[in-house]
């Protein structure tokens, strides 16, 4: 006999419904583990309880929510909110911090849990500790907030930009998509000054102010392939590597952010692209690709790749103490 009642059976089928709008009998069925029968059964108790359920005929049928319902609390499992609290956790928040926003909503919200739910992700929120991250970059959840709002109505926007050496800009943009990569948030957008697709950090956008003007979205926009593409272009300082195999077998240790690999009529592939930080290019990324390669240019990561050349060169000959 089953220990889970008929009440939290049906309380299981409110939380379906809600997730999964047009669910139909037997979908409604394996989530639950019962028979189709038992399903509608639980539909007819949320019926009785004036809970208007909605059902279509026909192949494109189901079950549905009618407008006007008050819905209950959020329904958790206990693995539901512990992976909130872990994954604020991941992302470097003060889970326990009722000043911040992250730790002050989880309170809120494992408040109001039953205590056999919440007990795990109770005892992780307030045992557990991150290490400080050595370069935070947390966006200001306001501006965040303005951004996706303008994202979402594709309204333009002007912002206050603080750049790299801590100098403040304006720029008018079409916002096309928030973008998150390694923990960093990112603005991708059309600059009206430029003319052109730019690439925004959002930890250092200062404000937002919404215009009148709107925009539309090109229809192949592929956010996060073209935020990778991007951070590889548009550097001061140029890149060119020449590899002598073929581009198949390159290309899994090639970061889209190096640059444009590209193929070459003799069989192998080069790839080109620019960097802000030549030392960093050579030092950390190409110093990880296990294949031979020709650094073509440009002049500053060919004097980078030489400098880690002769690091690594120097730590051979240095004596060892016996």
């Amino acid at each position: 006999m089953s220990e889970i009642s008929p009440t939290a059976r049906a309380l299981r089928a409110l939380d379906v419904l809600q997730s999964r709008p047009g669910v139909t009998a037997a979908e409604l069925a394996a989530r639950l583990g019962v028979t189709e029968r038992a399903a509608r059964r639980y539909v007819a108790i949320l019926r009785e309880a004036d809970i208007p359920v909605e059902s279509t005929r026909g192949p494109y049928g189901g079950y549905t929510l009618g407008r006007g319902l008050r819905l209950p609390p959020l329904v958790f499992s206990a693995t539901e909110a512990l992976g909130l609290v872990m994954a604020a956790l991941d992302s470097q928040h003060r889970v326990a911090d009722p000043d911040d926003p992250v730790g002050s909503a989880l309170g809120k919200i494992l408040r109001v849990l039953p205590t056999n739910v919440a007990r795990q992700a109770v005892a992780v929120r307030e045992t557990a500790r991150t290490v400080p991250e050595r370069f935070p970059a947390k966006p200001d959840p306001e501006v965040t907030s303005s951004l996706v709002a303008a994202v979402a109505a594709q309204r333009q926007v002007r912002i206050g930009y603080r750049t790299a050496a801590g100098n403040p800009r304006t720029f008018e943009v079409d916002p096309w998509s928030v973008v998150v990569r390694y923990g960093r948030w990112y603005l991708l957008c059309h600059s009206h000054h430029a003319d052109a697709l730019r690439t925004f950090r959002v930890d250092r956008i200062t404000s937002v102010e919404e215009l009148e003007g709107t925009f539309t979205v090109p229809a192949d926009l592929d956010p996060a392939a073209e935020l990778e593409a991007n951070l590889g272009r548009g550097w001061e300082h140029d890149t060119h590597v020449v590899f002598d195999l073929p581009i198949e077998e390159v290309r899994p240790w090639i970061r889209p952010t190096l640059g444009d690999l590209r193929p070459l009529p003799d069989g192998g592939c080069e790839l080109v692209g620019s960097t802000s930080n030549p030392q960093a290019y050579a030092g950390e990324w190409l110093a990880g690709v296990p294949f031979p390669f020709t650094v073509v240019g440009g002049p500053e990561l060919r004097a980078a790749v030489g400098e880690v050349a002769d690091r690594l060169r120097a730590s051979l000959e240095a004596p060892v103490s016996g």
